[in-house]
């Protein structure tokens, strides 16, 4: 469809969220922004909303993406929800420095929510101040951006604005408004919220308004309510899997941050493993290893659990028909995972029509390879593709055992591996943790350089291209052990 880059003031936001769900919106306003300038800008996202770039880079535009200024009719919200955090549940979490300003249509015909972070405390802030710096919105600018490039299913990035006032965390740090996009912010823990309040008639609408925003064909099932949650814990194992066949590491997977959309949502401790191992953990504040990369699977299923007790009074009259209803679609989980995690493994390995019998074994025993040798989980994959080609020397460097590495090459050459699909399903350029941070300290100092450098590599993942080798290297053995932080 032709989609007219809307004039200033066409800009026009819906109000479906505060309209049909009242009692999970609080009207509220962003605080204002001492000297608003904007750092970094998604002008192909803006297109595809129907936003004219040249105007948000003026004045008013900058004042519409920190919130200060927003059209008539607007009705910015600030959303509750609950959440169990680190297994522990909170019955009142929210929107504590973030506000939904509305709803887009984009190109496509669908609705986008339009969303700040950092934009001051609401009623939901819990003694927070509201506010984020630049470098944790900056990372969440990069991160989606890189994981939408990817094919993975993700809230994107608008723009990131600094704000020219201080937030206090250990030390002063510049502060920032991330301005971000998401087919919707409905959580797992918004059903949670809904579901506590014992009110049946709002759980009922909000699964109501979930249905007609993500899954419409649940509309039409025996038992739509069913049907809602079998197409989540779909699109979640799919997503799941999709972090996983990339290194990704979320970091945070509270329940408060699994999307019924089946996006990616809330960046924040979040990382990219490089060696394998996957008891790899970034964040610093997850001691027990709780979001491990690969614990990420079941700690899915178990957010999903607490989706299903949410759900159970709209599952069936009897408590114990809709636990035995909850149990069998949740069990459906690991099926789809493993499925949607095996037919992209074969794509890595340039052998998608390869049987179970021959292809599960070679994938199982490559893994146990990378973890004994610490190879490079991206790196690997680009490798092999040479070796698909003739050229086996760059990928064998990788291995201590040369002699195992060898007998598992020879079978994995013999099913006729395909380079050409290796290469446009593995990436080259990964947000790699030591690049992401020189551009987050250079852009905090108030250099750009590094950051657009960084875009520019990740948001074409698949095209390796000159100049641009050493984003496509692991980070040097003096970077250390990495940790990352929310920036809470």
């Amino acid at each position: 469809m032709e989609h007219v880059s809307l004039a200033p003031a066409a800009v026009t936001f819906g109000t479906l969220f505060a309209r049909e769900l009242p009692e999970l919106a609080v009207p509220w306003r962003a605080e204002a922004a001492p000297d608003p300038h904007l750092l970094v800008l998604n002008e192909p996202l803006a297109a595809r909303l129907g936003l004219d770039a040249e105007w948000l880079r003026s004045p008013d535009g900058v004042r519409l993406l920190v919130g200060a200024q927003v059209p008539d009719g607007a009705q910015p919200v600030a959303q509750a929800y609950a959440g169990h955090q680190f297994g522990g549940f909170v019955p009142r979490l929210g929107d504590g420095r973030a506000l939904l300003l509305g709803e887009l249509t984009d190109a496509d015909g669908n609705l986008r929510d339009v969303h700040l972070k950092g934009s001051g405390a609401t009623p939901f802030a819990r003694g927070g101040d509201g506010l984020a710096a630049v470098g944790p919105m900056l990372r969440e600018y990069i991160v989606s951006e890189a994981m939408h490039a990817m094919g993975i299913p993700t809230t994107r990035s608008l723009a990131v604005v600094a704000t020219g006032r201080d937030v206090y965390r250990e030390t002063p740090l510049p502060g920032a408004v991330l301005t971000r996009v998401a087919a919707s912010h409905l959580r797992v823990g918004t059903f949670q919220y809904a579901a506590a309040t014992g009110n049946a008639d709002l759980l009922r609408r909000l699964a109501d308004h979930a249905i007609a925003r993500h899954h419409p064909d649940a509309a039409a099932a025996g038992n739509p309510y069913i049907a809602l949650f079998q197409a989540v814990v779909g699109v979640q194992a799919e997503l799941v899997a999709k972090w996983m066949l990339v290194g990704f590491v979320h970091g945070v997977m509270n329940t408060d941050n699994m999307t019924i959309s089946g996006e990616t949502i809330d960046y924040g401790p979040c990382a990219f493993m490089e060696a394998y191992d996957p008891d790899t953990v970034f964040s610093s504040i997850d001691s027990w290893g709780r979001y491990a990369y690969g614990n990420q699977p079941s700690i899915a299923m178990w957010n999903l659990a607490r989706l299903a007790e949410a759900l159970l009074p709209l599952f069936a009259d009897d408590q114990d028909q809709a636990i035995q209803i909850a149990e069998a679609a949740l069990n459906a989980f690991g099926e789809r995972f493993q499925g949607a995690l095996a037919a992209g493994m074969r794509a890595k390995l340039g052998v998608p029509e390869a049987d179970d019998e021959t292809a599960v074994p070679l994938m199982n025993d490559v893994i146990a390879q990378l973890k004994q040798s610490r190879v490079d989980f991206t790196s690997f994959f680009r490798a092999l593709a040479h070796a698909a080609r003739g050229d086996a020397e760059p990928v064998r460097g990788l291995f201590i055992d040369l002699a195992a590495f060898d007998e598992w090459l020879a079978r994995w050459r013999a099913l006729n591996p395909d380079p050409a699909l290796m290469d446009r399903v593995n990436p080259v350029y990964i947000p790699r943790n030591h690049l992401v941070e020189e551009a987050l300290t250079a852009a905090t100092a108030g250099d750009l350089q590094p950051l657009h450098r960084l875009l520019e590599a990740v948001t074409a993942p698949y095209q390796e291209r000159p100049g641009f080798e050493r984003y496509a290297e692991p980070a040097p053995e003096d970077f250390g052990n990495y940790r990352t932080f929310c920036g809470t």
